[in-house]
């Protein structure tokens, strides 16, 4: 008899469009999380479009074929991209899946030509901020709508030099047994 447990099952990472169906509902449930730790949804103003290549990307994370995350980033100008929509499900949390998205993020800025990546957090999700930290992110001017929003966080990496190489899952998952963050 084994007394070992199953092999979770891989995490794949699918680009589709910020429209698409399964993208909205990602970002919906994200919205929700807002709304429970903020009162209110994100204000930031998103345009699909800009989630589509050449301007930008949106990833959604599956585990059997079940939607179980999601983020994307988009241009800026001048070799800088934004990060958003990082989310995990609940139920797939502590997986290491936001790390699987942020490094495949930040590789296809990269590879897209951006050598910055900014980002907007809140004071009230102190898992992304954990991982943002673990991945070497640090503190930038603020930005936005939210540039002086009391508990707005804003962080950015520089990419050029950065070891992009990907993220190994079992790393990822050993990450995630601290908290995996829900959402940027």
């Amino acid at each position: 008899m084994s007394t070992s447990a199953a092999e979770p099952s891989p995490v794949v990472l699918r680009a589709v469009g910020y429209a698409d169906p399964v993208a909205q509902e990602l970002v919906e449930r994200v919205q929700q999380e807002y709304v429970v730790r903020y009162g209110g949804r994100d204000a930031a103003v998103v345009d699909p479009a800009e989630f589509s290549a050449p301007l930008g990307l949106f990833l959604v994370a599956e585990v059997d074929g079940v939607p179980a995350g999601c983020g994307g980033w988009r241009a800026q100008g001048d070799g800088v991209a934004e990060l958003k929509r990082m989310y995990v499900e609940p139920a797939f949390r502590r997986r290491g899946i936001a790390a699987l998205l942020l490094a495949e993020l930040e590789r296809t800025a990269v590879a897209a030509g951006h050598r910055h990546l900014l980002l907007n957090s809140g004071d009230r999700q102190p898992e992304a901020l954990a991982l943002y930290a673990r991945a070497g992110y640090t503190p930038v001017a603020g930005y936005g709508v939210y540039a002086d929003a009391p508990g707005a966080v804003f962080l950015g990496k520089d990419l050029d030099g950065a070891d992009l190489d990907g993220v190994d899952l079992d790393s990822a998952r050993a990450a995630g047994d601290e908290e995996d963050a829900w959402a940027s």
